[in-house]
C-alpha cells in the first residue's frame, strides 16, 4: 500500500522590480559610448585605438552595472537584491522591514541595511501623490458630512483602498508590496535562513582591467 503524497504549495515566478528610467538611460549611454569608442577604435591612429579599447573596457561594465543590472526579485521564499557590484539574497525570515525614505532599503534582524538600487525614490512624485491623497480626503470628508454613518464608512473604506492602490508614489507602492510579502511569508519553512552576499566579479573584473590598462597607457 503506497503512502499518499502530501500536497505541495504551488510555486510562482519571481516578481521583478526594475527602474524603467535606468534601463532607458543606460541603453542610450551604451549606444553613445559604443558609437564614440568604436569610431576611435577603428578610425583612430597611433595610440588612439588602444586608449579607446581600454576606455570601453572600463566604461561599459560601469554603465551596465549602474543602469541595466540593478533589479529586485521577490517570491514567497526570499528577496534577492541585485545591486551594481553585489547580489544579496535575504530569506524572508531574516528581513526585519522594507522601507522607503530618501532611498529604498531592506533591514535585516541584526540591523544590517541593504539599499535597493532598482527602486529609486522620487521626492517629487511622492509630493504629488500626497497632494492627490489630501485633495481626495478633503473631498471625501465634505461629502460624508451629509451621508449616513454606514454609507460614510463604506465610502471611506473604498476610498482608502483606491488611495493605497493608485495614490501612492511608485517607490512607496513597491515597498508596500514587499513589506506585505515579507510579513506573509516570514513563517514559511522554505523562507528560513541567513542572508548571503555575492560580489559581481563579472562586472568588477573587466572594469578594473580596463582602468589599469588606461592608467598604464596614459602614464607611458
Amino acid at each position: 500500500m503506497t503512502t499518499p503524497e502530501q500536497p505541495t504549495e504551488p510555486t510562482y515566478a519571481d516578481r521583478v522590480f526594475r527602474s524603467a528610467g535606468g534601463i532607458v538611460g543606460g541603453g542610450l549611454l551604451l549606444v553613445i559610448t559604443l558609437w564614440l569608442g568604436g569610431d576611435a577604435l577603428f578610425r583612430g591612429t597611433g595610440r588612439t585605438p588602444w586608449l579607446a579599447l581600454a576606455s570601453l573596457l572600463f566604461v561599459v561594465p560601469l554603465v551596465i552595472a549602474f543602469t541595466l543590472r540593478p533589479a529586485v526579485y521577490a517570491n514567497a521564499d526570499r528577496l534577492r537584491i541585485r545591486n551594481p557590484f553585489r547580489t544579496i539574497t535575504l530569506p524572508w525570515s531574516s528581513v526585519s522591514t522594507v522601507r522607503a525614505r530618501f532611498s529604498c532599503e531592506a533591514l535585516t534582524e541584526d540591523g544590517t541595511k541593504y539599499q535597493l538600487w532598482a527602486v529609486p525614490v522620487s521626492l517629487r512624485q511622492r509630493k504629488r501623490a500626497n497632494r492627490r491623497q489630501a485633495r481626495s480626503g478633503g473631498g471625501l470628508s465634505g461629502r460624508s458630512a451629509s451621508a449616513s454613518a454606514s454609507a460614510s464608512a463604506s465610502v471611506a473604506t473604498a476610498h482608502a483602498n483606491a488611495a493605497d492602490q493608485f495614490g501612492m508614489a511608485q517607490a512607496d507602492r513597491t515597498v508596500a508590496e514587499l513589506r506585505e510579502l515579507s510579513e506573509r511569508s516570514a513563517s514559511r519553512p522554505s523562507a528560513q535562513g541567513e542572508p548571503t552576499v555575492r560580489w559581481a566579479y563579472e562586472v568588477m573584473g573587466p572594469a578594473l582591467a580596463g582602468l589599469i590598462v588606461l592608467i598604464v597607457l596614459l602614464l607611458t
